[in-house]
């Protein structure tokens, strides 16, 4: 099945604790990584956890370690991609159209929003 958001798309926090309790509903994000096999996504800035890291000697002998914040993945069900129009979450669709190349026709699946109709450019 093709996953209807990918790497590089916006998209909005639909679940979760508000903003005001100290949650990310209604934030907005690029997707970093897509976890296929999880059915999750990474978004940058959003579910952000605290990570301990045991101090350890690289290559160098510089000794790494400590505390550092990073994007924790969050379920494929609790995002909605944001409509490149009106900047609000909607649902994803794909149609097929018959695209021309160097005089080669192929038929394409292409992404767009269903509430505005407008395509979801790919933003790798």
């Amino acid at each position: 099945m093709a996953s209807k958001i990918r790497k590089g798309d916006l998209v909005e926090v639909i679940t979760g604790a508000s903003k005001e309790r100290g949650g990310d509903r209604g934030k907005q994000g690029r997707v970093i990584e897509v976890l296929t096999e999880s059915n999750r996504v990474v978004v940058e800035g959003i579910n952000l956890v605290t990570k301990h890291n045991r101090v350890g000697q690289s290559d160098r002998g510089s000794k790494e370690g400590g505390i550092e914040t990073v994007e924790a993945p969050i379920h494929v069900s609790n995002v909605a991609v944001v409509d490149p129009e009106t900047k609000k979450p909607t649902r994803v669709g794909f149609r097929e159209e018959v695209v021309e190349r160097n005089g080669v026709k192929k038929t394409v699946r292409v992404r767009y929003a269903k509430k505005s109709g407008k395509d979801i450019p790919n933003e790798h």
